[in-house]
């Protein structure tokens, strides 16, 4: 595939599990990928590894993502995809929780989804062919976890800012899906995924019977990006062994 026919695609989170795990699927399939986090060093290894563009972002600035993605354009001539990879994970029940750790579950899970759909969607309305969305919810957001009451409040914010834009959008030709993980091995959730204890406890919670891993989650999001899903958009993809929809036998 030309340069010029390559996809451009933007990943916010870049650098974390999910972000990189996507990254390096995509950068063997011809496209134009910049990744964009906070963390510079860590965006400056997955880049030697895919070959991708980096861009150091806090995404709970609207101004700075909106800049990104104009920047993309200016580079590149169109935007072809965004995926929001950023966000954050607290685990205490409601009456445990300050207003400042809410307000920051808010930020990094939800701001971020919102200010990377209203830039992109603005690109995206005015050229050929639309472009293609993806956010990253939660299993937490559909199915009632202990001590998940801030983080599921957030990602079930972003399901609904998903569907909301996917219909705002669709006749512009903008697709905007939705992936809901169950618990995954990132950097992020270190904590409880290399706890043994909580670990096993976890992967019993699921019906397949163990956790997931990155490249699942990417594989997804890659298949959503995927011009040949034109006629896919409004979707919560749940990647969650099974946990937010089935009960397997004890």
């Amino acid at each position: 595939m030309s340069e010029e026919k390559s996809p451009v695609l933007l990943i916010v989170g870049g650098s974390g599990g999910i972000g990189s795990a996507l990254a390096r699927r995509l950068s063997t399939r011809g496209w134009r990928l910049t990744l964009a986090a906070r963390d510079s060093e860590r965006l400056q290894i997955v880049a030697a590894e895919t070959g991708a563009e980096t861009l150091l972002l806090d995404a709970r600035d609207g101004a700075a993502v909106e800049a990104a993605v104009q920047s993309l354009l200016a580079r590149h001539g169109r935007v072809d995809g965004v995926v929001n990879c950023a966000g954050s994970i607290l685990l205490k029940p409601a009456h445990r929780i300050t207003d400042a750790e809410f307000a920051d579950t808010l930020a990094a899970n939800l701001t971020t989804a919102f200010n990377l759909v209203r830039a992109a969607s603005r690109v995206m309305m005015q050229q050929a062919g639309g472009g293609s969305i993806v956010l990253c919810s939660s299993v937490a957001a559909r199915r009632g976890l202990v001590n998940h009451e801030a983080i599921a409040a957030a990602k079930a914010g972003v399901e609904g800012l998903a569907l909301a834009a996917a219909a705002s959008y669709a006749r512009q030709g903008v697709r905007v899906n939705c992936v809901a993980p169950g618990l995954t091995r990132t950097g992020l959730t270190r904590t409880l995924t290399e706890n043994e204890t909580v670990a096993k406890i976890s992967a019993a919670l699921h019906p397949l019977g163990r956790l997931g891993e990155p490249a699942e989650i990417a594989s997804a999001i890659a298949w959503l990006l995927d011009p040949e899903q034109s006629w896919v958009t409004g979707q919560v993809l749940g990647i969650d062994g099974g946990l937010g929809s089935i009960q397997a036998r004890g």
